[in-house]
């Protein structure tokens, strides 16, 4: 799944940025979900190896690697009651580990979050082949950190990972299309932004309709992923949109106001719910996006002298609420009659 706006390809240039990132993301993200079943799948396992590389550095530290087969034995075995216990996180041992100033090289340049990074730098995972290895001394609980991930990458960059991150972006991907209306003018109202907005919609339709898209990580076929466009269409509608692109968005779905009942499931189903609402029938109805503003306005004398009243207990009933709004609820806004 990726989510994007529709307007952020009209930021840059004429035509924007390339619509064909959309898929690269989702790719991306389907990278990372097969890699995280990876690593919820190996985690035991690589504990495991990780744990005996480190009692093995332990060991050779403590100077008891030349002992008898079942005094070494039980050394370990004490040793690894230490180790779980997290009594030797502080001791420093000397192991191998790779030289990381060419990956956090890597790493840095990635957070530009430049388009086929990979391609003009080459690949990154070919970079890390190359690494030298070291002996370096170490604090145990940092290096249990770098050996998981060193053990992780062992498994991660296997090419099976990125054919069946594909095939999960081809059959099961979903693109959410945001602001839609934003590339959309109405026909009564033409300008000069009409040629760009429309370009965006032209770069649009091949990866719709359904098209091969290049990424870093091979071709992906668009023809199977769901794209979902969603806009308020207040200066426009639908229909002004280009015809093509109208076929391939065959379903139209209106959405209603929310209802009291909405507010209240807002109010107490999410889990990290806040007290946020306020039904406002003077002015447009904007959903939940004021509601910060107005919880504010209420609890702003309990936030106030909240120091000085540790411990007591406020109860914010109807009266409470309409006191601390007072006008708000009534309020005409008015701003649509300034220019």
């Amino acid at each position: 799944f990726v989510k994007v706006e529709a307007t952020k390809f009209t930021e840059v240039g004429f035509h924007g940025r390339d619509v064909d990132q959309i898929i690269r993301d989702l790719v991306d993200n389907a990278i990372y979900l097969i890699k995280q079943k990876v690593r919820s799948r190996l985690k035991e396992e690589v504990e495991r190896i990780v744990e005996t590389m480190i009692l093995d550095a332990v060991v050779k530290n403590s100077g008891c690697k030349e002992e008898l087969a079942d005094d070494l034995g039980a050394k370990y075995e004490e040793y690894r009651k230490l180790y779980k216990g997290g009594t030797l996180d502080n001791m420093k041992i000397d192991i191998e580990l790779p030289d990381e100033g060419r990956r956090n090289s890597f790493a840095l340049l990635s957070l530009h979050n430049l388009s086929n990074l990979a391609e003009l730098i080459g690949r990154p995972d070919k970079g890390s082949r190359t690494q030298k290895w070291g002996q370096r001394q170490i604090k145990v609980k940092e290096a249990r950190g770098r050996l998981i991930e060193i053990e992780f990458e062992k498994h991660l960059n296997s090419d099976q990972i990125v054919k069946e991150a594909i095939q999960l972006a081809e059959s099961d991907g979903i693109v959410f299309i945001d602001e839609i209306d934003k590339i959309v003018r109405s026909h009564d109202l033409r300008d000069g932004h009409d040629s760009s907005a429309e370009g965006v919609q032209r770069d649009l339709l091949p990866i719709i309709e359904g098209s091969t898209v290049n990424t870093k990580y091979g071709n992906v076929n668009t023809d199977h992923i769901l794209f979902i466009c969603s806009g308020a269409f207040h200066a426009c509608k639908p229909s002004d949109m280009l015809a093509e692109l109208q076929g391939r968005l065959p379903i139209r779905v209106e959405l209603k106001g929310l209802t009291r009942e909405d507010f209240y499931r807002i109010l107490t189903e999410p889990q990290a719910n806040m007290i946020k609402q306020q039904v406002n029938k003077s002015v447009d109805n904007i959903g939940a996006r004021r509601l910060h503003t107005v919880i504010e306005k209420v609890v702003e004398d309990i936030s106030f002298h909240a120091p000085e009243r540790a411990g007591e207990t406020y109860i914010i009933d109807k009266e409470k609420v309409r006191s601390s709004l007072g006008k708000l609820l009534t309020k005409t806004d008015i701003s649509k009659f300034i220019l």
